[in-house]
């Protein structure tokens, strides 16, 4: 496999004559960090599950170089275990030392003395990624890591999977959220209807799509949404037309756009 942590070809899963992954081709190479995306229903959670073993699959190659860590999307402890019991029993199944430094990092220490069914959203899916890092893997699968996480448990969060890119792991990464995955890794692969519609760097969906910003304005009369490749021209010329026109600013956002308005313009370019 050379340089390549994980290497997918063919794959193809199929519920009842629907078809979820439809010959599904990328690798993955070793140190780099890695996102599958898609909107709900696109097929990634599938796929991750079957690289990882914990799904059948109906026909395709994968070749998997490393020992893999695991955080699931859902998944759950008994409701009165703690944390540190969970973790120990961890440690004890795989052999492995704790690392300490890596439960402070993710704030296991602060929930320590709280059982399961105690822990809000973003607490549980902390402790499943320090249980998911016990076994120190080379691999390590993150299914929707943030979601429930307040915002310095996302920021947390990231910090520690920098981290773990600076010690050679490779993190594979299943998300819908843009920013995040912008911020964190280094190649994308978009899942669409079971089928992988682009595969590269954030550089080259730019390229392949425009950069893409929405500007939205809340008025006294109403909403309305503006789509631009110049947010400082666009934003300038509205702002310059509701003074003239004398109507009241109540809000306005700006962002890069949904999955799922990528995934629109990305499908009617192949069809053009």
């Amino acid at each position: 496999m050379m340089n390549s942590a994980i290497q997918v070809f063919g794959l193809k899963k199929s519920y009842d004559n629907n078809i979820v992954l439809n010959g599904l081709n990328f690798n993955i190479e070793k140190g780099e960090t890695f996102a599958l995306l898609g909107v709900n229903g696109a097929g990634k959670t599938t796929a991750l599950e079957c690289i990882e073993g914990l799904r059948k699959y109906d026909s395709g190659t994968i070749m998997v170089d490393g020992k893999m860590g695991i955080q699931l999307q859902s998944s759950s402890l008994p409701a009165h275990i703690k944390p540190m019991e969970a973790v120990r029993l961890f440690s004890k199944w795989n052999k492995a030392k704790i690392d300490f430094a890596m439960l402070d990092a993710l704030g296991i220490k602060e929930i320590e003395k709280k059982q399961y069914i105690q822990l809000s959203t973003g607490q549980k899916r902390r402790l499943h990624l320090a249980l998911a890092l016990i076994s120190n893997p080379d691999i390590i699968f993150l299914d929707e890591p943030t979601a429930g996480l307040d915002v310095e448990g996302r920021v947390s969060l990231h910090e520690q999977v920098r981290k773990l890119k600076s010690q050679g792991k490779t993190i594979v990464l299943a998300s819908h959220d843009m920013a995040e995955v912008e911020n964190l890794c280094d190649r994308i692969a978009i899942l669409n209807n079971g089928n992988i519609v682009f595969c590269g760097t954030m550089t080259e969906l730019t390229d392949k799509i425009g950069k893409k910003y929405f500007i939205h304005i809340k008025t006294q009369q109403g909403n309305s949404t503006f789509e631009t490749d110049n947010i400082e021209d666009t934003l300038i010329s509205l702002l310059n037309d509701l003074k003239k026109k004398e109507i009241h600013i109540l809000d306005i956002n700006v962002d890069r756009g949904t999955l799922e308005q990528h995934f629109i313009e990305i499908a009617r370019r192949e069809i053009e």
